[in-house]
């Protein structure tokens, strides 16, 4: 036997590993802000858009398995062109930005758990640099110390978030806010979507599964059900969390501590010592998302160069690493400390949206090959590709500058590639005419 080789608990752990990291901890207030009341139909929302691309994913990954996941399913759909590499350079860039996300997070969370310098808008910038800084140091020096960390803290944070769900139902019953969830509290439907799409990263870490496929055992029967049971479990963690948030802290008080909200929804019940463990909780959760992303972007930034879509200078170790590293960080560190919260989550949902759209259209196109049910592909290509104009027509009206930044980003991948093609062409046109 493959010593090498995972179970389904252990695929599973990945999937909820990369959807619970740190987009939880980063936009719960946010959701509250956009959804109010109706926050659990939000979520619900996003889980299914989520649920209908794991399937894709699931089929893509029994009869494609391959380390670079998303990279190579997008490939064999689409053949390796401007398209495809555009679109696979998006994935790297949302990388980035979840990368942003999550350093945004944990420079919330600890801004208002350390003090630093007694203003928390200078601490959290603080916090957010050091954290990008010091995570790439760990990730070039020993990865295996991330890994090894990474096992650690999904079950640790999924223990957490259990006991927060268990103590928080029980508070509910005493809740003065619970009239909060009642459905005249609730936003309008298309502001219920547009809130499930801002917050649609929390969900985008099932397809962490795919990369691992081909080390599964029993593959045919266990690569589905890591995706299907990972997906349905964070929907059902997340719309809990959303039910309690909500039905225990005000919208004003949501509104005002909105970027580490769920360590203010701990306090009904534990005081301040339950703000400081979901702080902490947050802390060590966003952190391994931190290091975990970064390891994946450098990663993505090896398939792209290997299937000639970015330099393949990027196939070498010192450009992948510290290159590849650095050039991750330094954007990240740009994009942290420029945009606000929305804006991040925005660019991010939305770079994830267009991605899972071509991805449930490429398992459409090879449906025969994968065996699929191509309606549910074409349905959740289809729900995809609606919740990204319904995402982009609700933040032109509130965030256009997160709506410009989203709209500026995907441009700017596919611009990247064309431009790369388009001297890749050049050179090889010299090389033949001398």
């Amino acid at each position: 036997m493959n010593k090498n080789k995972i179970g389904l608990r252990e695929a599973v752990s990945i999937g909820i590993g990369g959807m619970v990291g740190g987009g939880i901890f980063a936009v719960l207030g946010l959701a509250v802000t956009l959804a109010k009341g109706g926050t659990p139909i939000a979520f619900l929302i996003a889980g299914i858009v989520a649920f209908l691309t794991s399937y894709s994913y699931a089929r893509l990954s029994l009869y494609f398995p391959n380390s670079g996941g998303t990279v190579n399913y997008i490939n064999q759909g689409f053949g390796k062109n401007i398209f495809s590499g555009g679109t696979n350079n998006l994935l790297w860039i949302s990388y980035i930005i979840m990368l942003s996300l999550y350093s945004t997070a944990f420079g919330s969370y600890a801004a208002n758990l350390i003090k630093i310098t007694g203003d928390i808008s200078v601490d959290k910038h603080i916090f957010i640099s050091s954290i990008i800084i010091f995570s790439a140091l760990l990730n070039y020096i020993s990865f295996k110390t991330v890994s090894i960390s990474e096992s650690i803290t999904v079950y640790t944070k999924m223990v957490i978030l259990f006991l927060f769900v268990i103590i928080g139902l029980y508070g509910l019953t005493k809740s003065e806010f619970i009239h909060q969830l009642d459905v005249s509290n609730w936003e309008t439907p298309l502001k219920l979507i547009c809130g499930g799409m801002v917050i649609f990263v929390a969900y985008e870490g099932f397809e962490l599964i795919a990369n691992a496929a081909p080390n599964i055992k029993n593959p045919k029967k266990n690569v589905p059900r890591a995706f299907y049971i990972s997906v349905i479990s964070v929907i059902i963690l997340y719309i809990f969390i959303a039910i309690i948030t909500v039905g225990s802290v005000s919208f004003n008080k949501i509104g005002t501590d909105e970027e580490f909200v769920l360590a203010v929804a701990a306090q009904p019940m534990l005081g301040i010592i339950g703000f400081t463990i979901i702080s902490i909780t947050a802390l060590i959760s966003t952190f391994s998302a931190i290091n975990a992303t970064l390891y994946g972007g450098s990663k993505v930034n090896y398939e792209l160069a290997k299937d000639d879509e970015l330099p393949h200078e990027f196939t070498k170790y010192f450009w992948n690493q510290p290159i590849g590293l650095l050039i991750t960080a330094l954007l990240t560190l740009l994009i942290a400390n420029t945009l606000n919260l929305e804006s991040i989550s925005t660019s991010g949902s939305a770079g994830f949206l267009l991605i899972f759209t071509i991805v449930n259209y490429t398992n459409y196109k090879l449906a025969i090959k994968t065996h699929s049910n191509k309606h549910i592909s074409l349905l959740g290509a289809i729900l995809c590709l609606i919740a990204l104009f319904a995402l982009m027509y609700q933040q032109f009206g509130t965030n256009i500058t997160g709506a410009i930044a989203a709209i500026g980003i995907i441009a700017f991948s596919y611009i990247l590639e064309y431009l790369y093609k388009k001297s890749e062409n050049k050179k090889h046109s010299k090389k033949t005419s001398q």
